[in-house]
């Protein structure tokens, strides 16, 4: 029991990190319809960022607290991620707006490669490694506990919450939600259509950011072809849950990380992606809008 509660916990730190990123593909689809397949490459970046920053301020102060430098770690991340995705967004995704379903898609898979083959030339392929940032561990009930680990899903869960907050009680969130229903009819009503995808991406970006600080920090170690996994994993986190839905990507994202942890724990792990993949399969065969999406209408 102790073993299964140990992997449990692994498995929802994994499936947190899987959330974050998950929500900016939900948040994109749900607005324009389109699979912005460059965004396991924006956590990449943010993941870059963040051992940057890292770097510097170790070469800058003597010491500073974990905790300091990884706010710091978090901010800067969370505003490259931030720019770099707005840039994307006006020059590779809004001239394809209103084109054929397939143009956005084949220019979000070049943006992908663009950004893994840049950072491969900037930082070369080798794997970058960083120092233990938060090395405590406790032992509760037989379940060893990383103080990493707490970090991750507290951080997750708060940023979870504000971004709830900010899509349902706020005037950016009802503005979303009409753009979503009726991008024609909220332009009409005087919402800024443009500005609203555009700062749609860069939230996304954001908590692909979140994610990529979370990521180097729990595992310590990084390369260019970091973000293809993690990319894939959590749009199938998103499908899974049901793309367009924030609590879906959630649910998705735990669940991907869930199923990954105790295949791992109680079969072979060589066969842990399989057996996620798998799970995919057997759910949208059932529920082919995924566990909380809702079908799509055709307008006519």
């Amino acid at each position: 029991m102790e073993y299964f509660a140990q992997q449990v916990f692994n498995g929802l730190t994994l499936g947190a990190i899987y959330a974050l990123i998950a929500l900016g593909y939900t948040m994109v689809y749900g607005i324009i319809g389109m699979i912005n397949f460059a965004h396991g490459d924006i956590f990449m970046l943010g993941a870059f960022a963040a051992l940057i920053v890292f770097l510097a301020l170790g070469a800058l102060f003597h010491s500073i607290p974990a905790v300091l430098a990884l706010l710091i770690m978090v901010i800067v991340a969370m505003l490259l991620t931030g720019l770099w995705s707005w840039v994307i967004e006006r020059v590779a995704y809004r001239p394809l707006r209103g084109s054929f379903r397939l143009a956005p898609l084949i220019t979000a898979i070049g943006v992908s490669i663009a950004l893994s083959n840049f950072i491969q030339v900037v930082q070369d392929p080798r794997n970058k490694p960083i120092p233990p940032m938060v090395s405590q561990t406790y032992e509760i009930m037989g379940v060893v506990i990383a103080l990493k680990q707490i970090a991750v899903i507290c951080v997750t869960a708060v940023l979870l919450a504000v971004f709830w907050y900010l899509v349902n009680q706020t005037p950016f969130g009802r503005a979303q939600r009409a753009c979503e229903q009726d991008p024609k009819m909220a332009a009409i009503l005087g919402i800024d259509v443009d500005r609203t995808i555009s700062l749609t991406f860069i939230m996304g970006a954001a908590l692909a950011a979140v994610a990529g600080t979370m990521f180097i920090m729990y595992y310590g170690v990084i390369s260019f072809s970091s973000g293809f996994i993690p990319g894939v994993k959590a749009f199938t986190a998103a499908v899974l849950g049901g793309i367009g839905s924030i609590q879906g990507a959630v649910l998705g994202g735990l669940m991907v990380g869930l199923i990954e942890a105790l295949w791992s724990a109680y079969f072979s792990v060589d066969y842990k992606d399989v057996a996620a993949f798998s799970i995919l399969v057997v759910v949208l065969i059932f529920l082919p809008s995924g566990l909380l999406g809702k079908a799509e209408v055709e307008k006519v």
